[in-house]
């Protein structure tokens, strides 16, 4: 179990590159577009193209990353009552299990939306840009993180020396 997790961790790094080359991209593009519309007035024309699959791009990589690391944001109005009768644990792993199930719905809901785009040729304005690539990514980082939501839940249940170790 150890190692599992040990290797869940290392290749949780990857979804995190591409996050942040995500965003050095889009920052780099926002810098030059603001100095090119400013000076020369000339900015990037698809800009606003690639802002919004840039954009994507960071969001649903680090999806998967955020929803089993305990990084989603939260208002602990019963975590004192979960502590004193001990259910913190069953609590956690009954949100990470039913969150990772419901996902299931937006997973097969973008993909339909992706295939339909696919169908109909539908492409970016400026670059022609296949969108149906776009929403691919956003299924298969929807699906990563459903099954990371699952895997944590379980853990919550069977394995919780797991979860808290490397912290």
């Amino acid at each position: 179990m150890h190692s599992l997790v040990t290797f869940a961790r290392r290749i949780s790094v990857v979804p995190t590159l591409l996050a942040c080359v995500a965003l050095f991209i889009l920052m780099v593009m926002t810098f030059f577009d603001v100095i090119l519309r400013s000076v020369f007035n000339a900015p990037i024309e698809a800009a606003t193209e690639l802002t919004r699959i840039l954009m994507a791009i960071l969001v649903f990589s680090v999806l998967p990353i955020i929803s089993a690391g305990r990084g989603q944001i939260a208002v602990d109005l019963t975590d004192g009552i979960f502590a004193r009768l001990r259910l913190s644990r069953v609590r956690d792993a009954i949100v990470y299990l039913v969150s990772g199930i419901m996902l299931i719905w937006p997973i097969q809901r973008v993909w339909v939306l992706a295939e339909r785009a696919r169908d109909y040729g539908d492409v970016t304005e400026y670059l022609s840009i296949p969108v149906f690539y776009v929403g691919w990514f956003i299924a298969a980082f929807t699906a990563i993180t459903a099954i990371a939501m699952i895997i944590t839940g379980i853990l919550h249940i069977f394995a919780p020396q797991a979860l808290s170790e490397h912290s």
